[in-house]
């Protein structure tokens, strides 16, 4: 089994996945083509999760604990202590196609001024079944090609860069200052972000991983978390946006209302009316599928087992 060259680590996060950990090193263990090295972070478990990666006993794996300080600073640690030149990251919880790291090989080598590789997914749910992710407006025809699109797609499809489907140039993500700390959620789609205002990403439109959503993802039950109320990733999104003059900035623009979009519909679905209205607002104002922003508006006006209803059959 031959190993990547240019050089590729893998990390994962691991805080209380001890039911699937195996099954994201397992899928790594069956590439066609494997990594230099497989960096574990703990971020603090209390379950067997810990127990599970110490039992692999394999050279590759090497397993790191830290105490609980999130998800970015495990994969920040990851960074840190990864000796290759690329890291492509995988959540605990998620696995890979078995030619997932050969694709991405592939297509360092063909474009290597790229700032990462990434490759389409498929979405699955917790009955077993998996569909393919809605992707739109990509640049290329042929399978592979360079993402120099990269909010326009975003803006039009589930979003094309997941963080279990890239794999990053360390020196270029370290220079956009790594995964933001202390942020629960979206501190992935501001890195990816961050990056895609640095360069272009190489892609491939093959599905080569699955993303395994909870109920919450796939609207079978209501959300586990509160968005923040301070809103970190809008602000620094909007920051961004201010500072690039590059010729996506009209996507870019849509792309912050997006971002509000999914704001809106967890504060909807958690009957929080009044944040939900200023969510769906900025939708509007930064331009962001205007029809779905005035349903929005009309589910204020139902309970909220009405708007779950709706968002299930209405989903993508």
């Amino acid at each position: 089994m031959n190993v990547t060259d240019p050089t590729i680590s893998v990390v994962i996060p691991l805080y209380n996945k001890e039911k699937t950990i195996k099954r994201a090193l397992d899928s790594i263990m069956k590439q066609t083509v494997l990594p230099q090295e497989i960096i574990v972070v703990d971020d603090g478990s209390t379950d067997g999760s810990r127990a599970v990666v110490e039992q692999e006993h394999n050279p590759l794996v090497m397993l790191f604990c830290q105490e609980n300080s999130g998800v970015s600073a495990a994969r920040n640690r990851g960074i840190r202590e990864a000796r290759g030149a690329w890291i492509a990251f995988l959540d605990a919880d998620d696995e890979w196609e078995p030619g997932y790291l050969e694709q991405i090989d592939r297509m360092i080598r063909q474009f290597p001024s790229s700032i990462g590789a990434a490759t389409a997914y498929f979405l699955g749910n917790e009955q077993g079944s998996k569909r393919r992710m809605t992707l739109r407006k990509l640049p290329f025809t042929t399978e592979s090609g360079v993402l120099s699109n990269y909010f326009q797609v975003a803006v039009h499809s589930d979003p094309p860069v997941w963080t279990s489907a890239v794999c990053v140039n360390k020196q270029r993500l370290l220079e956009t200052g790594g995964f933001p700390y202390g942020i629960r959620s979206g501190e992935d789609l501001l890195t990816w972000a961050r990056l895609a205002v640095a360069g272009d990403y190489c892609y491939c439109s093959r599905p080569l991983a699955v993303f395994w959503q909870e109920k919450a993802h796939t609207y079978q039950a209501a959300p586990s978390r509160i968005p923040e109320e301070i809103d970190y990733v809008g602000a620094q999104l909007v920051s961004l946006y201010k500072s690039y003059h590059g010729p996506q900035k009209r996507w870019f623009r849509e792309y912050i209302g997006l971002w509000h979009k999914m704001r809106a519909s967890v504060y909807l679905r958690m009957e929080m009316n009044q944040p939900a209205l200023k969510e769906t607002l900025l939708t509007m104002y930064y331009g962001h599928n205007p029809l779905k922003a005035l349903v929005y508006l009309f589910l204020l006006m139902y309970p909220v087992k009405f708007r779950q209803k709706i968002f299930q059959k209405f989903s993508r």
